[in-house]
Parts: C-alpha cells; sequence; structure tokens
C-alpha cells in the first residue's frame, strides 16, 4: 500500500475531523444530517454513499463540496447524456 488516499477517504477523514472538533458523536450527526449512525461510520470508514447523504454530512458539518467533488465521491453513476 502507497499511502495514497482515495478521494471518499479523504472526505470521511474530514467528516471525522469536524466532527470531532464539534465534539459529536457518530449518533449525534446522524441525528443532524438525518441518516444512520452506521451511515456516518461507513463515511468515516471511507465508503462511498449516495450523493443526497453527501450532502446532508456536509451541510450539517459546515463543509461546502462541489458537484464535481461530489459526483468523484458518490456511488451514483453520473447519468448519460442524451443526443
Amino acid at each position: 500500500m502507497t499511502g495514497t488516499r482515495t478521494p471518499i477517504e479523504r472526505f470521511g477523514a474530514i467528516v471525522k475531523a469536524q466532527r470531532q472538533q464539534k465534539q459529536w458523536s457518530q449518533d449525534q450527526l446522524a441525528e443532524a444530517a438525518q441518516v444512520s449512525r452506521p451511515t456516518v461510520a461507513r463515511i468515516e470508514a471511507g465508503s462511498a454513499v449516495s450523493t443526497a447523504t453527501l450532502a446532508k454530512i456536509a451541510e450539517s458539518l459546515g463543509i461546502e463540496v462541489s458537484v464535481e467533488i461530489a459526483n468523484e465521491l458518490s456511488t451514483e453513476k453520473p447519468s448519460a447524456k442524451r443526443p
């Protein structure tokens, strides 16, 4: 392993650091973001989740996430362009 983190792993580390800075438990963040505690744990562990979930977590922590970054972090596939 080279020690290089994926974008979602970096986002997870940011989420965890911001949550801890606010002195919130995973349960408190989950409640604020209206997601489950296991979802918060998955994000912090570096697992990809839906764009909607990313937005809820980011908003709850005051983190800005661009559309491009959200698409990169998400499990959702961008829709195909129509002719």
